[in-house]
């Protein structure tokens, strides 16, 4: 039987033994019974679980561990995780959002407040401005701004950050947008861009997203993203281009 709760959220883990913090995470599920947690352990080779089983015994109705066998990488462990729990419960709005809390659970709880009218994905954006706490390392900030600019621009539409892990949506998109399996481990979330494009068309497609610029972003730990994985990004990319728009190509090019 379906469980009803008003939000889903899935949390890929992989090695994040060190890294979760159980009070930030018990804090928030008792001041948001209509949450959900799904943690997805993507083959984890330290004590990741056991930290797990503790959280989930002080929140039993709230939280549920998936564990896949092996490292599949984030973009499968969010997949397995959002279509386990869109099959299970009964929720409006489904996301994910990285283990660390580099973006807080009440940040992302926020965005459901956006999921109205046309509007059915809302993400964070780690926009440095007046009012708000970015903390990043300079090096990865810069980084970040030159791949996030390549990617708006083999995308064409105008985003600030498409790889900031929080990200909401409503279930029935959900169902849509994680369907299939990615072509990228890492850079899934270029993906989701494209796929919303190919459902809606572009300009549709703009109307239905909304980019909301976070008040506190930290960056903690150390990148699950090897440090070599920065050469294949671009050609992760270049795949990913090349994939989605031949296939957006034959779905919009009107026949002569």
């Amino acid at each position: 039987m379906s469980i009803l709760f008003n939000t889903s959220i899935v949390i890929p883990c992989y090695n994040e033994e060190k890294g979760i913090s159980n009070h930030e995470y018990s804090n928030f599920l008792d001041s948001n019974p209509q949450a959900f947690i799904c943690f997805v352990n993507d083959g984890s080779k330290d004590n990741t679980v056991g930290v797990l089983n503790v959280l989930r015994e002080k929140h039993p109705t709230q939280i549920h561990i998936l564990s896949l066998e092996k490292n599949s990488g984030k973009a499968e462990a969010v997949r397995a995780g959002i279509k386990y729990c869109n099959s299970q419960f009964q929720h409006q709005y489904i996301g994910y959002l990285d283990a660390d809390l580099a973006t807080t659970l009440e940040e992302f709880i926020a965005l459901r407040n956006y999921l109205q009218g046309e509007i059915v994905f809302s993400f964070g954006s780690r926009i440095r401005k007046i009012g708000s706490t970015i903390k990043r390392e300079n090096s990865r900030f810069l980084i970040g701004r030159i791949v996030a600019t390549f990617i708006s621009n083999i995308l064409d539409i105008k985003v600030y950050d498409t790889q900031c892990g929080s990200k909401l949506f409503t279930k029935e998109i959900s169902e849509k947008l994680f369907e299939k399996e990615f072509i990228s481990r890492w850079l899934f979330d270029v993906e989701i861009f494209y796929r919303m494009i190919l459902l809606f068309g572009r300009e549709k497609a703009i109307k239905k997203m909304l980019e909301i610029p976070l008040n506190l972003w930290v960056e903690k730990g150390d990148s699950k993203v090897k440090f070599t994985y920065g050469f294949k990004l671009w050609f992760d990319l270049y795949k990913i281009s090349r994939e989605y728009k031949k296939i957006e190509k034959q779905l919009f090019t009107p026949n002569l």
